[in-house]
């Protein structure tokens, strides 16, 4: 929430922006939480949250489904999918997961 009141957003507006976004990847229930009481995986989530609660032109994402099972993985792929063709948020994405890549728009291999 900081960050965004750092913005000018008021706590409020600052709280129900960050509890949006934790909804859109399943954790809102753990907002009251301690990075240490949460698994990896969910930590991952809560990073890509507050990565698009700013709702930033470009986001980039260092294996953002890497420590994810399938289900997971697939469901924030559906967010950032969501969140391109909704928002207009450009990500570019840096993965070793072929079904992360054949949903991307655009594929540069190196």
């Amino acid at each position: 929430e900081l960050p965004l009141i750092l913005k000018g957003k008021s706590s409020k507006d600052a709280r129900a922006i960050a509890l949006e976004a934790l909804d859109a990847v399943n954790l809102k229930e753990w907002a009251g939480h301690l990075p240490a009481e949460l698994s990896g995986g969910q930590q991952q989530r809560v990073t890509i949250a507050r990565a698009f609660a700013h709702q930033p032109a470009l986001i980039l994402a260092d294996e953002p489904t890497g420590n994810l099972d399938t289900t997971t993985s697939d469901s924030v792929m559906d967010l950032l999918v969501n969140l391109n063709r909704e928002k207009g948020i450009t990500f570019v994405i840096v993965t070793h997961e072929e079904d992360v890549a054949r949903r991307c728009t655009r594929l540069v291999t190196i």
